[in-house]
C-alpha cells in the first residue's frame, strides 16, 4: 500500500540495521560478485547513503542487482572509471557500475569549476549511477551549482510510455539540479521524469507492497497499482504528463543524439558552476536562508505537517536513521546477509 505521501508502506516485518553493519555486508556482497576492493567499498557507502536518506529505491537492496549484473556481464566488476579531457571533459566507465564514475566526474568539474567559473562533463560507459542527488549534495557542499541529465538509454530501458501512448519506449531520464542552501544544508532536486523511479517498482515487489494510483499503466494501457503488471509488459507514466515527457525526450537527445549510444544504461551530461563567482558564499547563503525559511514558514495546507524544501526529506531521513538505524524489510536483509556469506 502507499502512505499519502505516494511512498511505499510496507507493512511486512522490518529490522532495524546499524549503517556500519549494513556496509560490511553489502561491501561483502560487491566483493564475491568480483568488484574491486575500491569500487566495492564506494558502492557500498553511496548504497548505505542512500539508504540513511530515505531513498529505499536506491539503497541497500541494490547490491542485490548489482551484484546479479556482474555475474552475468552486463556490467564489467573490475572497471575502473577513466578521466579525459581530449578533445572534451569525458569519464569513460569502462563498462563498470556507474558510481565511481560519477564521483570521479564530480571531483573533475568541481576543480574546473573552481578554476574556471564552470565545467561540463559528459559520463559515458556505464552502469547504474546510483542516488543523483548524491553527488549534487557533495557539489553543493564545495559551493556549487551542478545540473545532472541522463539520456540515451532508450535502447535498453523502454519504461515510459510517451504522453498519450500507452508503449513503454522512454527510459525515466532522471534530472538532478543542486546548488548551497542555508544554514540547514544544500537545495537539491532529484527526479525522474518519469511518475516514478524505477527503483520503486522493484522496491514495491521486493516488499510486496502496491504502488500509488496514476504512477503504472498495464499492457492494456489501462490504470494499474500491481507493481508485477510492469513486467508483464506495461508502463510508468510520465510526470506532470506533456512535461514529463517533453523533458524525457530533451534528455534523450542529449544522451544519444549528442553523447552517442549508451552501451549499458544511460549517458549522462554533468554541468558544474561556481556560485562565488557571482556573489560570496556568505552572501549566497544569507539570502537563500531568508528565502527557504520564508517557505519553511508557510501554514500547512489540509493532509501536511509542515511545508519543507527540496532535500530537506533527506537531511531528516539521514537524522533518524544515524539514531535508530536502516528500517529494511526483513527479507531484503536476509537475502542481502546471505549474499554476503556467499
Amino acid at each position: 500500500m502507499t502512505g499519502k505521501s505516494g511512498k511505499l508502506v510496507y507493512e511486512g516485518e522490518r529490522v532495524a540495521v546499524p549503517a556500519d553493519e549494513a556496509f560490511r555486508a553489502v561491501e561483502a556482497v560487491l566483493a564475491r560478485a568480483g568488484c574491486l576492493d575500491e569500487t566495492a567499498r564506494i558502492v557500498a557507502d553511496h548504497l548505505v547513503d542512500s539508504g540513511l536518506s530515505g531513498v529505499e529505491s536506491h539503497g541497500v537492496m541494490r547490491c542485490l542487482q548489482y551484484a546479479d549484473q556482474f555475474r552475468s556481464g552486463y556490467m564489467v566488476p573490475a572497471a575502473s572509471p577513466i578521466y579525459d579531457t581530449d578533445p572534451v571533459p569525458i569519464v569513460d566507465g569502462r563498462g563498470g557500475i556507474g558510481i565511481p564514475a560519477m564521483r570521479l566526474a564530480a571531483q573533475e568539474a568541481v576543480a574546473t569549476a573552481r578554476r574556471t567559473g564552470v565545467a561540463a562533463v559528459a559520463i559515458r560507459n556505464v552502469g547504474h549511477t546510483g542516488r543523483l542527488g548524491a553527488y549534487a549534495e557533495r557539489i553543493a557542499g564545495q559551493g556549487c551549482l551542478s545540473i545532472i541529465i541522463g539520456g540515451g538509454g532508450r535502447e535498453n530501458w523502454r519504461q515510459v510510455a510517451p504522453y498519450g501512448g500507452r508503449k513503454a519506449l522512454l527510459p525515466t531520464n532522471p534530472y538532478c539540479i543542486g546548488m548551497p542552501g542555508g544554514l540547514q544544508g544544500p537545495v537539491v532536486l532529484d527526479f525522474a521524469t518519469a511518475m516514478i523511479a524505477g527503483g520503486w517498482i522493484y522496491a514495491a515487489r521486493n516488499a510486496g507492497a502496491r504502488l500509488p494510483e496514476g504512477v503504472l499503466i498495464d499492457p492494456d494501457g489501462m490504470p494499474s497499482t500491481d507493481p508485477e503488471d510492469y513486467f508483464r509488459g506495461g508502463a510508468i507514466l510520465p510526470a506532470g504528463g506533456p512535461k514529463g515527457y517533453a523533458m524525457a525526450v530533451l534528455a534523450e537527445l542529449i544522451g544519444e543524439a549528442m553523447l552517442g549510444p549508451a552501451t549499458t544504461e544511460m549517458n549522462w551530461l554533468m554541468v558544474v558552476l561556481d556560485t562565488t563567482r557571482y556573489r560570496s558564499a556568505s552572501a549566497i547563503q544569507d539570502v537563500a536562508e531568508e528565502i527557504l525559511a520564508e517557505l519553511r514558514d508557510c501554514p500547512p495546507a489540509p493532509g501536511f505537517d509542515r511545508v519543507q524544501v527540496p532535500g530537506e526529506r533527506e537531511s531528516d531521513a539521514r537524522r533518524r536513521a544515524r539514531a535508530e538505524g536502516l528500517m529494511l524489510p526483513a527479507p531484503t536483509w536476509r537475502q542481502i546477509l546471505d549474499a554476503a556469506d556467499g
